[in-house]
């Protein structure tokens, strides 16, 4: 009997897409459409929590700098932190917001599904 050698990697990737581009079918990407969606949708939720308590600390921090004159410039330091997070997570609710709108739009055009202009 001869042995195999088994490597334990991180990602078997290459021999499973292989596998799995075999037995493509739609209702497949059809799944994978709404799980990207609901993926992007909590992700931005994600940011927009990270962003506010985000800004709670700024504005902590701000606090804290005018009211401790002895570690004043420490709160500083780290209200300045604070609202660098803030921004950072704002730009990733916004990305993330745009990525399930991308999504949201692919799925409705390998759908057939058409936007009907009541109005205008």
């Amino acid at each position: 009997m001869a042995e195999e050698k088994h490597h334990h990697h991180l990602f078997h990737h290459k021999e499973q897409a292989a596998d799995s581009e075999s037995s493509f079918d739609a209702a497949e990407t059809e799944v994978d459409y709404k799980k990207e969606e609901k993926h992007h949708k909590h992700v931005e939720q994600l940011g927009k929590i990270g962003a506010t308590a985000a800004g709670a600390i700024a504005l902590h921090e701000k606090h804290e700098a005018n009211k401790d004159e002895e570690h004043g410039h420490h709160h500083k330091i780290e209200e300045k932190i604070a609202e660098a997070a803030a921004v950072a997570a704002g730009g990733l609710a916004i990305h993330e917001h745009h990525e399930k709108k991308e999504d949201k739009k692919e799925y409705e055009e390998t759908h057939g599904k058409k936007h009907h202009h009541l109005f205008g």
